[in-house]
């Protein structure tokens, strides 16, 4: 008879998240901020001393979707900031490599995303509306990764991003930090955001 496989992973806070099926109490914070500010964007392939984190890109897109939408209600920055949340157990894939794994990668994002946000009082499902200015954010994020960090220029970044409005890019620009900065920095703003709720 098989083994069983495990499907489980044991956080540094003692949980022990089942990715097959997550439930909101094994998810802290503080696990969320330590695995996104080791997990590398862009495969690791960019530019500086240290990676570009997927918690510095997801503090850069909040701040984007504040920038565009300054009326929100805070749980919507709040679902901003975490709009990659899942990746500290699944990690970051390239948009080529999701699609060369297929709809499982999807599946599990969704179980975990739906996890996360009922356990900082989002709907498991955030209205479709929202995700679209959430995504819109995350592209002008990429764009603007790409053109600093990513080796990408202006004409390709627009090509496969969209030019963002001058507005909302003003005065951004990506400095790269040591991980221990970038998952303080999260666990800040979550922390912020959180308050406001």
């Amino acid at each position: 008879m098989a083994k069983p496989v495990r499907a489980w992973q044991r956080m540094l806070s003692g949980r022990r998240l089942d990715l097959l099926d997550p439930t909101p109490v094994d998810i802290e914070v503080e696990d969320i901020a330590h695995g996104l500010a080791f997990v590398a964007r862009w495969n690791g392939q960019t530019m500086g001393d240290f990676p570009y984190s997927v918690a510095e890109h997801s503090l850069l897109v909040e701040e984007i979707f504040g920038r565009m939408h300054p009326d929100a209600p805070v749980k919507w920055r709040l679902a901003a900031l975490l709009h990659d949340a899942p990746e500290y157990v699944i990690g970051d894939m390239i948009s080529p490599v999701k699609a060369a794994v297929g709809p499982n990668y999807g599946a599990l994002d969704e179980r975990l995303t739906a996890a996360i946000h009922i356990r900082f009082g989002l709907p498991a499902q955030i209205p479709v509306s929202v995700k679209k200015q959430i995504k819109k954010a995350d592209k002008i994020s990429a764009w603007l990764e790409a053109t600093q960090i990513a080796g990408f220029s202006e004409a390709e970044s627009n090509r496969f991003f969209g030019r963002p409005r001058g507005d909302v890019i003003a005065g951004l620009h990506i400095h790269l930090r040591p991980p221990v900065q970038v998952r303080e920095e999260f666990t800040r703003r979550h922390a912020e955001l959180l308050t406001r709720l």
